[in-house]
């Protein structure tokens, strides 16, 4: 597996990581927990270094997973996880809360259920508007002087929040949503992260799976912990519109000899060196299609073609439900 660093100041890391939200939570029925762990084991051993949870996947229940599953090579890996959620006696997400002494608490109890000494990249989840950045940066400062957590990072934060926070505390590594039909870094994000060395790590690489184009217009989403259900994007009547989308990758990576899911995640490693998604995985047939576009060198020929054919295609509906969306910090 080949590695990137995150930014000018960030941890070293497997060019593709491991998004492990979906092993419990978010797109339907949560794995059964000893595939979840051989699932991420697995993912290591075939090289991946970086693995992605939070308190707020489950709630609780990825990063017990993870820990877990990741406690025999704790040292060869980095594990990232987040705070910033304000959550209900029975784990329900019920708005935001960065004041410092929630970060606090979280990380400590994230540190409990990961069964390690040290978080290697903490993410605020999503930017608190109730609370300074300045004090949450400051805090998770105070953290990594007493050896709690490494790095620091923000995850859906605009580039004003940013910079106030790099001023504070260097953010090693900014995670947003970002994918071949899921553009908005590109307009502001990716140049501050140029400017100021700051490593990207790209969330829902594979557009929720229908980049991989293993879902199709019929296809349907009907179990309660799906969260695609609320995504307009995701309706039947977006999903008939948007398969041109999956017939340019299909067709593409006919000639090239590859999936289309190795195409997206291509695309993406091409955008920046300090750039890694972080796809999700569920069955080692999702590692065998994910990993291997490490090694696919897209020419910059191809990348042309496929953003012109980006640019032609109207992909319709917003890609998140209006809940999540109101969350980001623009």
């Amino acid at each position: 597996m080949k590695t990137r660093q995150l930014g000018t100041n960030g941890p070293v890391v497997s060019a593709l990581g491991l998004g492990c939200m979906g092993l419990s939570f978010g797109l339907g029925p949560a794995a059964d927990r000893q595939e979840g762990i051989a699932m991420i084991r697995d993912a290591a051993a075939r090289g991946v270094t970086l693995f992605d949870t939070a308190e707020g996947y489950g709630p609780f229940t990825n990063e017990k997973l993870v820990g877990e599953a990741l406690e025999p090579i704790r040292d060869q890996v980095t594990i990232a996880t987040k705070f910033g959620f304000k959550l209900d006696e029975s784990g329900a997400i019920v708005g935001l809360d960065s004041r410092p002494s929630h970060i606090r608490d979280v990380v400590e109890a994230s540190l409990k259920r990961l069964r390690t000494d040290r978080i290697d990249l903490l993410y605020q989840h999503r930017v608190d508007p109730a609370v300074p950045i300045e004090d949450v940066a400051g805090t998770v400062k105070d953290l990594i002087a007493e050896g709690k957590v490494k790095h620091f990072g923000l995850s859906e934060a605009g580039a004003a929040t940013i910079r106030r926070a790099h001023a504070v505390q260097p953010v090693a590594a900014i995670q947003n949503h970002y994918s071949l039909w899921m553009r908005e870094p590109e307009d502001a994000l990716l140049d501050l992260c140029d400017e100021l060395g700051i490593g990207f790590v790209a969330w829902g690489p594979l557009g929720q799976g229908f980049l991989t184009g293993q879902i199709t217009p019929d296809t349907k989403f009907e179990d309660a912990n799906d969260l695609r259900a609320s995504f307009p994007r995701f309706t039947p009547e977006a999903l008939q519109a948007n398969f041109a989308v999956v017939e340019f990758l299909r067709g593409l990576g006919a000639r090239k000899g590859c999936t289309p899911a190795q195409i997206a995640l291509a695309w993406l490693l091409a955008q920046r060196p300090y750039l890694v998604p972080i796809p999700g995985a569920t069955k080692s047939v999702h590692l065998d299609d994910n990993l291997a576009a490490a090694d696919l060198v897209l020419t910059p020929n191809d990348v042309k073609e496929i953003d012109t054919a980006f640019a032609t295609i109207d992909v319709k509906g917003a890609p998140l439900s209006e809940g999540l969306t109101a969350m980001e910090d623009k």
